[in-house]
């Protein structure tokens, strides 16, 4: 029987939680039913499978990132709002490495898949700050590859420790920023 107030929920937030500080690749039921003072069959009232597990992780992920991206751009355009996107992208992909790490190669499922709204809604918002560039349409999607592909890279090679020559990180990190946005500028003469 599950624990009285357990809810499918709760049981993935926490999952969240483990996989941030256990690192998504160790995340496993056993751990987690010890942290929520269960047995582990009893997570399984609530979630088939590690892979559901990891399903709902993902989701709940990506509408956090998807969040946090969208309020911290709130009000601004161009520079600022690209500056703003990534700034709050690599802050969460670094605060919750556990969770940003379920989002990467999280594929969709069909229709109705729960990550297809925020997965859409992320990729709204980085088409109005490509826009706010004039990228083309029919350039959108590289665009928007090569902006993830930077801050992913930056924030995974932050987290990893890979930053260890001299220099600071930040200013590395502002350099990159001002590097795209010359670059997306100069794109569009």
């Amino acid at each position: 029987m599950p624990r009285a107030g357990l809810s499918t929920t709760e049981v993935i937030r926490a999952g969240a939680e483990l996989a941030d500080e256990v690192g998504y690749p160790n995340l496993a039921m056993a751990p987690l039913a010890q942290k929520l003072g269960v047995r582990t069959p009893s997570l399984y009232k609530h979630v088939a499978s590690l892979a559901e597990l990891q399903r709902g992780i993902a989701v709940l992920a990506m509408t956090e990132l998807d969040r946090a991206t969208r309020d911290a751009m709130h009000g601004f355009s161009g520079t600022a709002a690209l500056d703003a996107f990534a700034r709050s992208f690599r802050d969460y992909a670094i605060t919750h490495p556990g969770r940003y790490a379920s989002t990467v190669g999280a594929g969709y499922h069909g229709e109705g898949d729960p990550m297809l709204e925020p997965a859409a809604r992320m990729v709204d918002s980085i088409t109005v700050v490509l826009r706010g560039y004039g990228i083309p349409d029919a350039e959108m999607d590289h665009a928007m590859r090569t902006i993830r592909s930077m801050i992913h890279g930056f924030a995974e090679l932050q987290l990893s420790g890979g930053f260890q020559w001299s220099g600071d990180p930040e200013v590395s990190f502002e350099w990159m920023l001002r590097f795209i946005d010359a670059g997306l500028r100069h794109h569009t003469r």
